[in-house]
C-alpha cells in the first residue's frame, strides 16, 4: 500500500526485517509492502498475489501485450512482476519521494519501469484514454484506514484509461461497510456485471477486479488459465489454481441487490 494526495506532510519511510523478508512502513507499524531479500521476484504478500488474479481476465497468449500501470508503489512487487516477469511496458505513479528512494535502494525497483513522482488522480487526468491494459490501484496513507482516492470520479478516470480488454485490480482494506461502499462505487462505474471481488485475506484485504469490456471466462477456460499461470509463476508463490474459487460476482455479495449499481442494470 502507498500514499497519494494528502494535505499533510508526507510520512517518512522506515524498514523492518523478519524471517528473511524486508518490509516497508510509513512511520507506523502498518506494512505497506514486503520483499524476500534473497528472492526479490517472489510475491511475498498475500493481497498482492490476489491482485495478480486480474491476469485471469487476460488471454494467456497475450499477457505481455499492452501497458501496465501501478498507482501506489508500496514495496514494488507489482512493478517487479509486470516489468520483469511479464515484460510489459510498466509505469508506476507514487507521490512520496521517500518511497521511491527506498525502492531504488532496498527493493530492486526495475530500471526499465517508468517511475512518475506525482498524484495518481493528476496522472489519470492527463493519461491517454484506452492506453492501459492492466491497472493496479493500491492507494492508502500511513494510517491504512481507507483508500485515499475512492470516489466515483476517480474510478471513472480509471475506466477511461483502460483499453477495451483492460482490467483493474484494487486493494481495499478496512471495515465491511467501507468495503461495500467502495465496491458499490466501482460497480456503479464499471457495471455490476463487470465487477468481482476475491475472498478477503486473513489480514483483511479485499481485492476487487473490474473490467472495461472483458468478462470472466467460462469455468473450464478459467481453470485452464489458472493452471497455466501457476505452472509459469508458481515458483514466485502464485497459487493461481486457488484463485477461481475465491472469485465472487458483485451481484452475489450480501446487500448487492440493494445497491444502485445493481438495480440500474436489472432488465
Amino acid at each position: 500500500m502507498s500514499e497519494t494526495r494528502s494535505p499533510q506532510p508526507l510520512p517518512g519511510v522506515t524498514l523492518s526485517e523478519d524471517d528473511g523478508v524486508r518490509y516497508l512502513h510509513l512511520d507506523t507499524p502498518w506494512i505497506q509492502g514486503g520483499m524476500r531479500i534473497r528472492a526479490p521476484q517472489v510475491v511475498e504478500i498475500d493481497y498482492i498475489q490476489r491482485m495478480l488474479a486480474a491476469l485471469l481476465w487476460l488471454s494467456p497468449a497475450a499477457l505481455a501485450e499492452g501497458a501496465a500501470v501501478q498507482l501506489g508503489l508500496g514495496a514494488g512487487a507489482l512493478t517487479r512482476f509486470t516489468s520483469q516477469q511479464l515484460k510489459m511496458a510498466t509505469t508506476v505513479v507514487e507521490i512520496n519521494p521517500q518511497v521511491i528512494a527506498a525502492n531504488q535502494r532496498h527493493f530492486h525497483l526495475p530500471r526499465e519501469a517508468l517511475v512518475v513522482r506525482g498524484d495518481a488522480a493528476d496522472w489519470l487526468a492527463q493519461a491517454e484514454a484506452r492506453s492501459v491494459r492492466l491497472l493496479f490501484v493500491d492507494l492508502y496513507d500511513h494510517e491504512a484506514a481507507a483508500p485515499v482516492l475512492d470516489d466515483a470520479g476517480f474510478y471513472a478516470a480509471c475506466q477511461r484509461v483502460l483499453d477495451d480488454d483492460g482490467v483493474m485490480a484494487v486493494n481495499l482494506f478496512g471495515r465491511d461497510a467501507s468495503f461495500h461502499d467502495s465496491i458499490g462505487r466501482i460497480a456503479g462505474v464499471f457495471g455490476s456485471d463487470r465487477t468481482w471481488s476475491l475472498r478477503p485475506t486473513r489480514q483483511g484485504n479485499s481485492v476487487v477486479v473490474a473490467a472495461r469490456g472483458a468478462t470472466l471466462p467460462p469455468r473450464p477456460e478459467l481453470l485452464s488459465r489458472a493452471a497455466q499461470l501457476e505452472q509459469r509463476f508458481g515458483r514466485l508463490k502464485l497459487a493461481a489454481r486457488q484463485w477461481p474459487r475465491m472469485i465472487r460476482a458483485f451481484a452475489s455479495l450480501p446487500g448487492a441487490a440493494d445497491a444502485p449499481a445493481f438495480k440500474a442494470r436489472l432488465p
